[in-house]
């Protein structure tokens, strides 16, 4: 019972349950999550920042198991409170919108997702600037919306300007840095530059091995979207298998959380 009121070990339990999905172990952190979120909500209530933290949180475990519609409706639970107790140009507030589309996203409401990304935004522009973390996240989300409704010159230019950022800011194998760095090669090589693509793909993947680790799901999406560009090719004598997708990002929002998340695990 000590841990249900214990601030300090309530922080270092979600610390720990995000470092386990950031190593793909999404229903080990599912489970710390939900232990977290409960000792919060008894601890906090319900509506205080933390445990909202929390509920996003627990939505990004749900969501990174696929499971769509349980993270949207987590999600908009999130988004609702911190609107009433943050204020709607709030960072946090502004991830929940992020996160949302996410989802949307996941179930193929692809229109729907796209102009929450826009709103989304524009509103960091203006509250956070231009190079902002979460900002940045918006980029390459809204991009990856915009790609896979077929508008592959627009995703592509999105994702330059993301990808220089991100350089910039990050480094050059920062793992949002590589998530970006992928989704310039999807978008490249729907545009029919296979090459260019392979090149790009090539270079995410010796980054994310040395990252992220050979077993990351990331780097085994990578390893997934290479063999499919060489096939593609016609440099191997088995077809094409079916296109990874695209990796978008979970932004996140009270924790330090933003960026990581999912790849728009390139694939055309």
């Amino acid at each position: 019972r000590l841990f249900e009121l214990d601030s300090d070990s309530l922080k270092y339990r979600n610390m720990l349950a995000c470092a386990v999905g950031g190593q793909g172990r999404y229903g080990e952190a599912e489970k710390l999550h939900r232990q977290c979120l409960e000792a919060r909500k008894n601890a906090l209530g319900e509506a205080h920042p933390s445990t909202l933290t929390s509920i996003d949180c627990l939505a990004t475990a749900v969501q990174n198991q696929a499971r769509y519609r349980e993270a949207e409706k987590l999600y908009r639970q999130c988004l609702e409170a911190r609107k009433n107790a943050l204020g709607e140009v709030h960072p946090d507030t502004l991830a929940s919108i992020g996160n949302l589309a996410l989802a949307l996203d996941g179930q193929s409401r692809y229109g729907e997702a796209e102009e929450l990304y826009r709103q989304c935004l524009e509103t960091m522009k203006n509250a956070l600037g231009e190079t902002h973390p979460y900002t940045l996240g918006s980029i390459n989300n809204l991009a990856t919306a915009v790609l896979i409704q077929g508008r592959y010159g627009e995703a592509e230019e999105l994702l330059r300007q993301c990808l220089e950022s991100r350089k910039n800011a990050l480094g050059e194998t920062h793992p949002d840095t590589l998530t970006c760095m992928n989704n310039l090669a999807n978008a490249v090589g729907r545009q029919g530059r296979h090459e260019e693509a392979e090149e790009l793909v090539r270079e995410c993947l010796e980054a994310r091995k040395s990252v992220l680790g050979d077993t990351h799901p990331s780097t085994l999406n990578t390893i997934k979207f290479l063999d499919f560009v060489v096939k593609l090719q016609g440099k191997s004598e088995d077809s094409p298998q079916a296109a990874p997708e695209e990796e978008e990002e979970d932004m996140g929002g009270g924790v330090g959380m933003f960026g990581g998340g999912d790849d728009a695990d390139g694939g055309y």
